[in-house]
């Protein structure tokens, strides 16, 4: 029993095969009728009405169990044939359908019994034909047997095709899922990063301008005006900067995604800091315009030193330095003394220097973070600035 066969055959498939085996078989039943001799005997004239006819009926009627028991099928129906011109056509399609299954063995005893069976049925009915050679009788049963295998080869050989463009469809399908998944995973990450970096400098900034005003009660009125100005200044900045990122979120064709900001804005993000009640200084020399990967990288890193210092020593001292050169490394330092005022930290994601360290990785530089001999802590990084900006944008 065979059940790797293809799939079965539909009502209407299987009524067609067999409406064309049964018109095969007819041509050739009437063909012999035709040219049997008017004095022939009763016994043959009754055979061919009555039994060759139900030979062929009963041929057509195992022939739908032919993908069950495809061999079995094909045997039985070509030895039955030697007795029934009709059933011819359901011999050849039993033949037709055992050879999509490209068994040579079986293929070679089912041509066999049918070349066997043809010679037989030759002498069935006293049909007056001129002497014919016996190669040229088996050269026409022989070819007729070998158009049947031909044509089931091919219908196997198509199922095949048609398998494999399934396989390769489906195949592709799965890879473009994964690359979609990919593609996603890595988009989610980003934005992660990018919250992070934007909305945590931010946040940190107002978690420390409000712990001072809740800790320090010797302020002055100017002072606390200041700090609860700078506590709103940094909350709707961190509003417009959490819409935009959300606005990238939705993917709005409408909002285009804002750009991405380099060494150029570093001055802000100081003015920021200092505005928050860190005291930052500036130092360093850039001589050119980095690329955009270099740039940007640079600039998150002192956003990260700005926003460490601010959760975890305010108020202490900072020094950001940035020095660089086509041709050369772009040096990122961002260095904070000990904290001089004890204030209650704000939650922290621990993510961020995780994700600075992936940004640097991937720019091709290098990270260092530690502590200093006076408590304080240090966050440099070298990135390589080529002479050249080959970097493709976008």
């Amino acid at each position: 029993m065979d059940t790797d066969g293809p799939a079965r055959l539909g009502a209407w498939q299987q009524t067609w095969r067999l409406t064309a085996a049964a018109a095969i078989g007819a041509a050739l039943w009437f063909s012999v009728a035709a040219v049997l001799p008017a004095g022939c005997t009763a016994d043959t004239c009754s055979w061919l009405v009555t039994g060759d006819p139900l030979i062929a009926l009963g041929c057509l009627s195992v022939l739908p169990l032919r993908r069950r028991f495809p061999f079995t099928v094909a045997l039985v129906v070509v030895i039955a044939s030697a007795a029934s011109a009709l059933a011819t056509g359901a011999a050849l399609l039993a033949l037709c359908s055992l050879s999509t299954r490209r068994r040579p063995v079986e293929i070679a005893v089912v041509v066999a019994a049918y070349v066997s069976a043809a010679q037989f049925a030759q002498g069935l009915y006293p049909v007056d034909t001129p002497p014919a050679p016996v190669w040229l009788q088996l050269a026409l049963t022989v070819s007729t047997a070998g158009i049947a295998v031909a044509t089931g080869v091919a219908i196997d050989a198509r199922r095949a095709e048609v398998r494999s463009l399934r396989e390769r469809a489906d195949s592709a399908e799965r890879e473009q899922g994964a690359r979609a998944a990919q593609a996603r995973a890595t988009e989610r990450n980003r934005i992660a990063r990018e919250m992070h970096d934007v909305l945590a400098h931010r946040i940190s900034l107002v978690a420390m301008q409000a712990g001072v005003l809740d800790h320090r009660e010797d302020l002055s009125a100017e002072e606390k005006r200041m700090l609860i100005r700078g506590i709103a200044d940094g909350s709707r900045q961190a509003l417009e900067e959490l819409r935009d990122v959300l606005g990238v979120l939705r993917a709005d064709p409408d909002r285009p995604e804002p750009p991405q900001p380099t060494l150029d804005r570093i001055p802000e993000l100081v003015a920021d800091a200092r505005s928050s009640g860190l005291d930052v200084t500036l130092a360093g020399t850039v001589t050119g315009t980095p690329p955009e990967t270099v740039g940007r990288t640079g600039y998150r890193v002192i956003q990260e030193g700005l926003t460490n210092a601010a959760k975890h020593a305010p108020a202490a001292e900072v020094r950001v330095t940035v020095d660089g050169a086509p041709g050369g490394e772009l040096h990122v330092s961002v260095r904070n003394s000990a904290g001089t005022t004890a204030v209650a930290r704000p939650p922290a994601s621990g993510f961020g220097l995780l994700g600075l360290a992936e940004r640097i990785t991937l720019a091709g530089g290098t990270l260092d973070h530690h502590h200093t001999s006076d408590n304080g802590y240090v966050l440099t990084a070298q990135l390589p600035w080529p002479e050249h900006d080959h970097e493709k944008r976008a």
